[in-house]
C-alpha cells in the first residue's frame, strides 16, 4: 500500500534512508522539516507495517513545477518494482497539486535508477558537475506529465544573479543571449548593466533596475527594444520613505525617459495582455516582465524574470534567483511553469498594480 507519511514514520524513513545511501542522506530533523514545515510530501511504501520505500518530492511555490528530492527502496526488498510503483503514484499526488511538470537528479553512476526514469518517460535536459558531496556529478531528467500539452520553448540560456539586487540585468542577458549565441554571459557584463540601469535607491539596500535603465541598457547593445507600463510617473517610489531617496529616484528615472524619446524604442503606457505577449514571443521576441516576488517567495519585493515559452494554459519562464535557504537549485528555476491566469495575477508590483514589460528583439546590423 502506499499512503501518505506522517510524523509516526520518521524513524522507519531514516532506516530506509540510511540503508539506501553512503552520502547524501537526510537527517531526523530534515524529515520532520519535510513533513511539518516545507512545501513537500513524501509518499511511503507499506506492507505488514514495514515501511520498504518512500519517495520526496518538493512543490515550486506559485507555480506549476514540483521536483523529486529523493526516492529510496530499502534494498532487503528490492526486485519488487517498489520504486516503479512509487514513481507512479508520485506523479498522481503532484498532478493533483496542479503540478504539470516533474524534475530530478540522479548520480551519473545510479544507472538502475537512470533506467527507471528513462522507463518511466523521463527525458535528460543537463548535467551538474560536481553535485554531491563526494563529488559525483549528476544529470537531471524531467518529465512533462500533461502530454497534450505541446509547449514552444525558446532556447534561452540560463543566468542566475549573483546579487540579490540584480535581477534585471540576469534577466535582459538571458534574453540577449538567447538572441545571439556569442554572447557571453558572466559578472562582468552583469554589474556593468546593474550600474547603467540602478534606480540608486530602491525598498531597502542597494538599488534594483527599472524599466527605463534596463531598455536603454538593450538598446545601446544593438537589440530592439519595446517597453509597455501602465503607469506613466516616477516608479517604485511608494516603496520608499525617505524624501531624499525619492527626489534621486523620481530624477534618475526621468533623465532615463529624456534619453529613451530621442531613441528608435518603442514606449507604451498601457497595459499589455498575456496574449500579445505570446504573440510577440511566437514572433522570435524574448519578453523580460516585472513581478511582484510574493507569490514564489512571501517577500514583497519588484523582481524581474524573463519568458521562455508558452502553450495554451501555461506561461514557462527563467528566474534569475536561487533561493539556496529553501534547498532551490538551477532545475528548480528553468523553464518554471505558471497558469496563465496566475501569471497575470503575479505580474505587477505594489499598491498601485505597477506593470511593466520589455520586448527584446534581435535587430538586423546597421538598422540601429
Amino acid at each position: 500500500m502506499i499512503r501518505l507519511a506522517n510524523i509516526k514514520d520518521i524513524n522507519s524513513l531514516l532506516t530506509i534512508e540510511n540503508n539506501s545511501f553512503e552520502t547524501d542522506k537526510l537527517s531526523r530533523r530534515n524529515f520532520k522539516y519535510m513533513l511539518t514545515k516545507a512545501n513537500a510530501i513524501i509518499l511511503v511504501d507499506e506492507e505488514s507495517e514495514v515501511l520498504r520505500g518512500y519517495s520526496l518530492v518538493l512543490f515550486n511555490m506559485g507555480t506549476s513545477l514540483a521536483r523529486l528530492y529523493s526516492i529510496a527502496v530499502d534494498p532487503g526488498f528490492r526486485g519488487k518494482d517498489i520504486g516503479y510503483k512509487l514513481l507512479q503514484e508520485t506523479e498522481k499526488a503532484v498532478l493533483e497539486r496542479d503540478c504539470i511538470s516533474m524534475r530530478l537528479e540522479v548520480r551519473t553512476d545510479n544507472t538502475s535508477a537512470q533506467q527507471l526514469y528513462q522507463k518511466m518517460g523521463y527525458k535528460k535536459i543537463g548535467q551538474v558537475l560536481d553535485y554531491y558531496e563526494d563529488h559525483t556529478d549528476a544529470i537531471r531528467y524531467e518529465k512533462m506529465l500533461t502530454s497534450h500539452l505541446q509547449p514552444f520553448i525558446a532556447k534561452v540560456p540560463y543566468y542566475q544573479q549573483t546579487l540579490d539586487f540584480t535581477c534585471g540585468p540576469s534577466a535582459i542577458m538571458m534574453a540577449m543571449s538567447s538572441l545571439d549565441s556569442t554572447l557571453i554571459l558572466n559578472r562582468n557584463m552583469e554589474l556593468q548593466i546593474w550600474r547603467e540601469a540602478t534606480t540608486i535607491f530602491m525598498t531597502s539596500g542597494h538599488g534594483g533596475c527599472g524599466p527605463y535603465g534596463l531598455a536603454l541598457s538593450a538598446y545601446h547593445r544593438g537589440y530592439g527594444v519595446e517597453l509597455y507600463l501602465n503607469d506613466d510617473g516616477a516608479l517604485f517610489l511608494d516603496s520608499v520613505r525617505n524624501q531624499e531617496k525619492k527626489e534621486v529616484m523620481r530624477l534618475v528615472q526621468e533623465g532615463f525617459r529624456s534619453e529613451i524619446q530621442k531613441l528608435p524604442i518603442k514606449l507604451e503606457y498601457r497595459k499589455i495582455h498575456i496574449d500579445e505577449i505570446q504573440e510577440k514571443f511566437t514572433n522570435g521576441a524574448i519578453p523580460v516582465v516585472l513581478i511582484s516576488s510574493y507569490r514564489i517567495y512571501r517577500e514583497k519585493f519588484p523582481h524581474w524574470i524573463v519568458i521562455t515559452g508558452f502553450d495554451d494554459k501555461y506561461v514557462y519562464f527563467h528566474d534569475p534567483f536561487v533561493d539556496d535557504e529553501m534547498d532551490k537549485t538551477l532545475t528548480d528555476c528553468i523553464n518554471m511553469p505558471i497558469l496563465k491566469k496566475d501569471f497575470e495575477r503575479m505580474a505587477r508590483y505594489g499598491k498601485s498594480g505597477l506593470k511593466a514589460t520589455l520586448i527584446i528583439k534581435k535587430i538586423k546590423k546597421g538598422n540601429k
